[in-house]
């Protein structure tokens, strides 16, 4: 692996005594991410996916190998992982387009419900908290005006091409990250990640058109599954002191490439309201 200068088995720290949750980690990046945190002796590890099977047979493998842990009301890293790509128009069980409903408002939905035991961690001695939301230099393809907040209740299928609609969801895990670090960053580090073009599920469902544009543009930088989880461990455990507070990091941890809304404070802010609106109702 010449072409990225990490190596997890010595660039992540010890996590004794930390507390980590990841969505998405059945399968792919977070499955990946998953085993490199439980060889570093973390104090409890969360995830969340759809494949039972696979979740049963990933708490399995790490138990062999990892030590049962208490239970705990704490919470150290959190990762938002779990995501769509290019799907056909849908609306999400809740009424949403659904790539901005998955890869957005739930995982926005998961921060409001966590946050207070984030912050409650974060208060604890010797604390360092961080929420990691991966995101995509597919963000790029948002549309004009960076997110049609008028249509996001509809499948926007008539308005916006499939990459136009994946954009709009990524670019939205940029600002959001942003504005989480405008907002709680004197107890809270927050970032978003680019894992790279990575060999997963998520691009082998794909058309072979897009993944015969992915091998032709990125001949020679598609990562493999293991690979694609580096950004997100070095975001995750690296030296708090080389990464600055809501930035987007690409392979590994490099501050990333921003074009047109990404660096918007504005359209961050009206993210960050509409979203707490549409998500009032919600409470542990």
């Amino acid at each position: 692996m010449p072409h990225l200068k990490y190596n997890p088995a010595t660039d992540v720290p010890d996590l004794s005594g930390q507390v980590i949750l990841i969505t998405g980690g059945t399968a792919g990046i977070g499955k990946e991410t998953l085993f490199v945190f439980a060889k570093h002796n973390p104090q409890r590890l969360y995830f969340t996916g759809r494949n039972t099977a696979q979740a049963a047979q990933i708490i399995a493998d790490i138990k062999s190998t990892t030590p049962a842990v208490d239970l705990t009301n704490r919470l150290d890293i959190l990762i938002c992982n779990a995501g769509v790509m290019n799907v056909p128009p849908a609306l999400t069980k809740d009424g949403y387009e659904v790539h901005f409903g998955i890869n957005h408002i739930a995982h926005a939905l998961l921060i409001k419900l966590l946050l207070p035991t984030l912050l409650r961690t974060a208060d604890a001695p010797g604390s360092d908290v961080r929420i990691v939301s991966l995101t995509s230099q597919g963000f790029s393809t948002h549309p004009g005006g960076g997110i049609v907040f008028k249509d996001l209740r509809t499948t926007q299928g008539s308005g916006l091409m499939k990459a136009m609609r994946y954009g709009q969801s990524k670019l939205a895990n940029i600002l959001y990250a942003a504005e989480l670090a405008q907002r709680y960053g004197s107890k809270l580090t927050t970032v978003s990640i680019h894992p790279g073009v990575v060999r997963t599920d998520l691009l082998n469902n794909q058309s072979g058109l897009v993944q015969f544009l992915s091998f032709l543009t990125h001949p020679f930088s598609m990562l493999t599954p293991e690979e694609g989880a580096y950004n997100t461990l070095w975001a995750s455990t690296a030296d708090k002191t080389k990464i600055v507070n809501g930035e987007f990091y690409e392979p590994v941890g490099i501050r990333g490439g921003h074009a047109r809304k990404s660096r918007d404070r504005k359209l961050a802010k009206e993210l960050w309201e509409w979203t707490d609106k549409e998500l009032e109702g919600y409470h542990i």
